[in-house]
Parts: structure tokens; sequence; C-alpha cells
């Protein structure tokens, strides 16, 4: 059978999440779609849950695989591993300690085809335990301008709000970065680089679950290396694909990739700003994306008054924004 759409989900210790996560993608829509599990080794109970919950949707089992790792190999492999059995038409990557509105595939597959586009992004929802918050994601005439806002930050460059013909993935042999979890979302740059068109669906269909026990909320020394990681691999490529021509983005992506160590609400990670990228510094002003008031921070940042720096943490993204999106 060919598949309009692919769907990869990695499970790792999610068996507070994934019943629901699977039931939203059972319900789909759209019936023409394949569902890739890889167990990344989970020592929990998420895959006897996920088998239990396919049980009741016995007209989907036949459109079912369930992949194991024998070991734990992260977030990247997993989708790797994915990507190598695919076969639709178009990919979509699901966490799975996520959830969907029922017509995201089908919302997300007519917009392809009515565009003849090779990527196709929505709005989301950063879902909490007692409310969400509306995500809304800037529109893009064109591939390069969409990947020029996401290396200026205006637009997010996560892997799950977006539909990816995946042609771009085998005709230029892009994979996510093996061992490299932090910001391997990241790798949807390269597929807008080779991107002909894209299409922009302003409706949020994919519901982000804000996990206090998942990786990125945990903070641990090898995510620095991880990050670092793949920001430098972001670089190597604009340089080899853009030359010299995109030079000004890469200034802006790497002030971008420093930007969490200002935000991070603790002055250790203060540092790591000075360390980073130190030539991205005089470029701070250059770039027109970024609002007023980050340019502001960094600009402090760049002449050593962090206690300024440490005012608007506390003043903005604490206690401004504590009331403006209450948990």
């Amino acid at each position: 059978m060919e598949y309009k759409v692919s769907v990869i989900i990695p499970v790792y210790k999610v068996e507070t999440f994934i019943e629901r996560c699977v039931r939203s993608l059972m319900e789909q829509t759209m019936t023409d779609v394949e569902y890739v599990f890889i167990d990344d080794a989970s020592p929990d109970s998420s895959i006897t849950i996920l088998r239990r919950v396919l049980v009741d949707y016995p007209e989907r089992i036949s459109h079912v695989k369930i992949l194991a790792h024998t070991e734990n190999k992260g977030l990247p492999a997993a989708r790797n591993t994915g990507l190598a059995v695919a076969s639709g038409e178009y990919i979509f990557h699901c966490d799975s300690d996520d959830f969907v509105e029922k017509d995201l595939l089908s919302t997300l597959y007519e917009a392809a085809y009515r565009e003849k586009a090779d990527i196709v992004w929505s709005d989301y929802y950063i879902s909490y335990p007692d409310n969400e918050r509306y995500l809304k994601q800037p529109s893009y005439d064109t591939p390069e301008a969409a990947l020029k806002g996401m290396l200026h930050g205006r637009m997010k460059y996560n892997v799950w709000n977006k539909l990816v013909k995946r042609n771009l993935y085998i005709d230029h042999y892009i994979t996510f970065p093996d061992g490299y979890a932090m910001g391997e979302d990241m790798t949807m740059m390269f597929l807008f680089s080779y991107a002909h068109k894209v299409a922009y669906v302003g409706k949020a269909l994919y519901h982000y679950v804000s996990n206090s026990a998942s990786m990125t909320n945990v903070f641990k020394p090898k995510h620095l290396i991880e990050l670092k990681y793949n920001s430098d691999r972001v670089l190597s490529f604009l340089e080899k694909r853009y030359h010299g021509a995109w030079r000004e983005e890469g200034y802006s992506f790497m002030l971008l990739m420093k930007w969490p160590f200002l935000a991070g609400h603790t002055s250790k990670l203060y540092p790591f700003w000075k360390e980073w990228y130190p030539e991205s510094n005089s470029h701070i002003w250059n770039s027109k994306e970024v609002s007023l008031r980050i340019r502001l921070v960094e600009a402090c940042a760049a002449h050593g008054q962090f206690w300024l720096v440490t005012l608007h943490d506390w003043i903005v993204l604490r206690f401004l924004y504590s009331i403006m999106y209450k948990k």
C-alpha cells in the first residue's frame, strides 16, 4: 500500500503520556497513514500501553510498525530508524508525550497537495497541566524566507509541527545527528534549504506537552556539548551551501543559540554566553528581526553589564511573563 503520510514516533519513558498520544494518532481523519513507532529501549511500560491501545483500532493495525532498539540510542537515532523504513510520500514526526488534533494530517496534507509544497507547517499549542498557550507561527512565501526566519528566531525550527516530503530526506541524504539530541530539531533547516515550495496553515494542530521530566527541561552538562555540536553543524552547512552570502544570518543564528544563557534564570550560565561565538557580539544591532528588548539585553552582556541582564530576568522573564503566561 502506498501511504500519503508516514508518522514517526520515538518512544522512551512516556508511560504517563503515550495513551493520549496514540489515540490522537489512531483517530486521524486521514486513512492512508503509516505509523512507525520506535521503542528506544524504554525501561517502563510505554510499549505495553501502546500495544494495549492499538487493540482498540483494528482497522489501523496493518498500518502500524513497531521497531525496537536493543539499547537506548536517543531521539535522533530513533528518528533515523523510523526514516529508514518509512514509505509515505510525506513524513511527520510526533513525540510520544504530545498529542494532536484529529484533522492534523489531513489538513497539512491537503495544504501540501493544494500548494504543491515540499514542506507545510502550522501553529501549535504549548500544553500545561492547567491550560494551553497558542503559539502562532509566521507565514513565508518561499523556503529561503522561512529559513531566514528560523535563523533569526522568528520561526521555530521544531520538527513536530511540520509535514515534509520524504524525498527531501532521501535525495539530499539528510538524517538527524545520532548521539546529539539537544537541538536535533535544527535538522529542519537543512530540509528547508532544499525545498522548492512551502506552505503555512494558520491553525494550531499540535499540542506540545510541557513535560517537566523531558530532556529539554532537565539541564545536564552534556546538553551544552550536544547543543554546540548541532549549532556548529548548522553554521557549517550554511557556509558550504551559501558561502559568504548568508554570513549575517549566521551571526544572527549564533546570537539566537546564546540567548538561553541570558534567559535561563541563573547567572551560572552567563559565562557560556561570553564563551560561545564571541565574534557574533559585534553584530547584535544588525538584526532588525530581533526585538529591541533582546538586543538591549545582549548589548548589556557584551559590555559585561550582567547585573542589567539579571534585572531583566527578574522583572521581565520571571515577574511579567508569569502574569502573562500563568501555568
